[in-house]
């Protein structure tokens, strides 16, 4: 049963680090750094409330080291992408949409959103590490998926850093690896692990925690993800267009012929 006690403490602490990212985003004048910090809530979400609930088990531990992977490795990541570059275009943009006063609105419009937001989606989470029973084919059926999607993720990162790094590549378009079979591996593998973290709440009986996946679908689909990304991709990579007519945009398959 889940321990609301202990999740109201965990969001306590997720919402502390936004405030305290945010007083940092003051004097750096940048908020590009709240994607870093955006794994690491889930992380001390479900860290804090196993240390307050006192929940100790296989799928306790499960969860907990699932979440650790993925959250270091996203937030390294991104961390080391950003390094010694300016705010990121997406950010820039709703800065300027947001004035005057952007400094002091952040602190909700992407600080506490962005808390809030993860909150909700890491109920599951939560509600995983409180399930008592043990584990089963559904939880077997769960990591399976969060393997697919850390491998389209990891893999799919990596293909587009190395590409980005040959100077050559500049202004052309990824169309090798991953990318071939799909325009967004990164984000159809973050889809991926997300339902397989369901999955492990649903072997716990917590199937009523849907909405969290599919909230987060719908933020890498049409809000945060692919629609934001490919809003004016082409107008920046003219093969773009080409691009888009040949490969999938989400989902991973066959790509089209040219005529």
């Amino acid at each position: 049963m889940l321990d609301f006690a202990a999740a109201g403490w965990a969001f306590g602490v997720v919402l502390a680090l936004a405030f305290s990212a945010w007083l940092v985003s003051l004097i750096r004048n940048d908020v590009s750094s709240v994607d870093s910090l955006w794994s690491l809530m889930f992380l001390l979400l479900v860290g804090v409330y196993q240390y307050i609930a006192d929940m100790s088990g296989p799928r306790q531990w499960l969860v907990l080291l699932l979440v650790a992977v993925w959250a270091l490795r996203l937030s390294i990541f991104i961390t080391a992408r950003n390094h010694g570059e300016p705010e990121d275009h997406r950010y820039q943009t709703i800065r300027k949409n947001n004035e005057p006063h952007f400094r002091f609105k952040s602190l909700y419009i992407v600080f506490g959103l962005q808390a809030l937001l993860a909150g909700f989606v890491a109920v599951p989470l939560l509600v995983a590490m409180s399930a008592s029973s043990p584990l089963g084919w559904l939880d077997l059926l769960g990591v399976t998926l969060w393997l697919i999607g850390m491998f389209f993720e990891v893999v799919g990162d990596f293909q587009l850093a190395s590409f980005k790094a040959n100077p050559a590549n500049r202004g052309k378009v990824l169309d090798t690896g991953l990318w071939r079979y799909t325009r967004h591996p990164n984000y159809f593998g973050e889809f991926t692990l997300w339902w397989g973290y369901f999955l492990l709440a649903a072997a716990g009986g917590g199937w009523w925690t849907v909405l969290s996946p599919a909230l987060m679908s719908l933020l890498l689909l049409k809000v945060s993800g692919v629609a934001l990304l490919e809003r004016d991709i082409s107008t920046r990579r003219p093969d773009y267009v080409e691009y888009v007519r040949r490969t999938n945009s989400f989902l991973p398959g066959p790509r089209r012929g040219s005529t």
